[in-house]
């Protein structure tokens, strides 16, 4: 398959991109239950686009209730190989100022209540996690970033909080202490996920705010947000635009053999419901059953 399929996960607003021909909705059964919304796809020029919105059309889904498994498993239904996630960050360093683009390439995990694996009743895998962003994606999403004009900071660690309260001061100082370089509620498991699917995944992280570390700014407020990420969409929207024609149909990372020698259990052990449930992802490795 020579076309490429590009996945988008961003916040409202995005679907309404000028240049979108072909816009169609599409509402998927998963085997993890509803995704965050219906699929918008559409092309940009030659290009096949996936949009989803995280949090749902109206942002109705709080951090801790997204289905980051339907959402995933249904960008891969649809073909999708690349993701790119847009999402609104607290900056934890100076020179990172609102309305500044991450392109981040590490991330910590403080979750506690979600599910952040395929891998569970009867088959285990264990993928490889080090590098949690597509090199060859990050470089798209950075080269493009710097074509539309925005100030992009090449790089950076993402903590990813619980929520959907935002942190206390204590907290705030003990990751700015860790040196950590945004902090956001969302994307940790994306990035797990789309691992586990074979799918290359980059973070553009856009700044709303100073989280509540910085003396000088009053503690976040969602108002202050709200204000910062409506300048930020058009920004977004330019982006994908720049990142589209950029991305090569061809992969030449690994992330489209993340799952080769991953799976740990014996095939002839893995439950039929496993099979069923994963088959859009271990299909090309299990095959069959035998018998």
């Amino acid at each position: 398959q020579s076309e490429l399929t590009l996945g988008v996960i961003g916040g409202s607003g995005l679907y309404e991109m000028d240049g979108l021909s072909e816009v169609r909705e599409i509402a998927l059964a998963t085997p993890y239950g509803p995704p965050s919304d219906a699929f918008i796809t559409g092309r940009l020029g030659p290009i096949r686009l996936v949009f989803l919105p995280r949090h749902g059309r109206g942002h109705r889904i709080s951090p801790s209730e997204i289905n980051f498994r339907a959402n995933i498993w249904g960008l891969k239904k649809l073909g999708v190989t690349r993701v790119l996630s847009l999402s609104a960050v607290g900056s934890m360093r100076e020179d990172i100022a609102p309305g500044d683009f991450v392109v981040i390439d590490q991330f910590i995990d403080r979750t506690r209540h979600r599910p952040d694996t395929f891998f569970t009743d009867g088959i285990v895998a264990h993928v490889m996690f080090a590098d949690p962003v597509c090199g060859e994606l990050r470089r798209v999403a950075l080269e493009a970033a710097r074509s539309i004009g925005v100030k992009v900071h090449d790089g950076g660690t993402y903590v990813n909080m619980e929520g959907p309260q935002f942190s206390t001061r204590a907290e705030s100082k003990l990751y700015r202490s860790w040196g950590v370089d945004v902090i956001g509620m969302t994307n940790l498991q994306e990035a797990t996920l789309a691992r586990e699917a074979e799918l290359c995944y980059a973070t553009i992280a856009m700044a709303t705010d100073y989280d509540c570390w910085h003396e000088e700014h009053e503690a976040v407020t969602v108002e202050a947000v709200v204000a910062v990420m409506g300048r930020n969409v058009g920004n977004a929207k330019a982006l994908v635009k720049a990142a589209a024609p950029r991305t090569p149909a061809q992969r030449s990372c690994g992330c489209g053999s993340a799952l080769r020698h991953a799976i740990m259990t014996a095939k002839d052990r893995i439950p039929q419901a496993a099979r069923d449930r994963l088959g859009l992802l271990i299909d090309k490795y299990v095959g069959p059953v035998q018998g």
